[in-house]
């Protein structure tokens, strides 16, 4: 597993980062973790709906957001400074070729980041992601191209959540959201978060 760091880097830069890298794992290159943080940002998934933004377009956009579609898994999501983006762009083959098991095992990798600050996070059945209570850390939604990952998870560190109030988050009702800094009562910065992240994933995702 390669780690590609892009810092602080626009969406549709990121977006283009991750095509290269997808073709170069399509071909049978390593896998690559992507992490990066975003401007702010609201991205619509494949089953976007809606009335799970609750403002106007022209509305984020007087407050510094962008909107954009995407062609992810799930509905909508904000992205933000304070918050890490994960990008793993893997060969599903080289770990089980099992989109529910690939799915299970990128929530575990945010359980075991939750669990390394000493937190209790979990899966919340049926909604994809992971979860503190009936809070959200760590939002997830991906695509599949020809067995390669592409997009991936959203963990909240130590980004504002006032922003998660101006949509239905991931088109899911009656839940909230949280980060690592609002639950440790503490900053945890995206930097601080980025190795335990990368830990995690090794565990997860190690070689047989």
């Amino acid at each position: 597993m390669k780690i590609l760091d892009l810092q602080n880097m626009d969406y549709k830069a990121a977006w283009d980062c991750q095509l290269d890298v997808l073709e170069t794992v399509q071909n049978g290159g390593d896998d690559v973790l992507i992490l990066v943080e975003h401007p702010p940002i609201m991205t619509l998934g494949a089953n976007f709906h809606e009335a799970n933004l609750l403002l106007q377009p022209e509305e984020y956009q007087e407050k510094g957001i962008q909107v954009v579609g995407t062609d992810r898994g799930g509905d909508v999501t904000y992205h933000g400074p304070g918050q890490l983006v994960i990008y793993p762009i893997f060969d599903v083959a080289r770990h089980g070729k099992d989109l529910h098991k690939w799915m299970r095992d990128l929530e575990e990798t945010m359980i075991q980041v939750a669990a390394s600050y000493g937190l209790s996070a979990k899966r919340l059945p049926p909604h994809t992601g992971t979860w503190i209570g009936d809070r959200k850390l760590a939002a997830i939604g991906v695509k599949i191209k020809r067995w390669v990952s592409i997009h991936g998870i959203a963990l909240n560190c130590d980004n504002t959540l006032d922003e998660f109030s101006l949509i239905v988050p991931c088109g899911i009702q009656h839940y909230g959201v949280t980060s690592l800094t609002a639950e440790l009562g503490h900053p945890v910065s995206v930097d601080q978060a980025k190795p335990r992240v990368i830990e995690a994933f090794r565990n997860v995702f190690s070689e047989a």
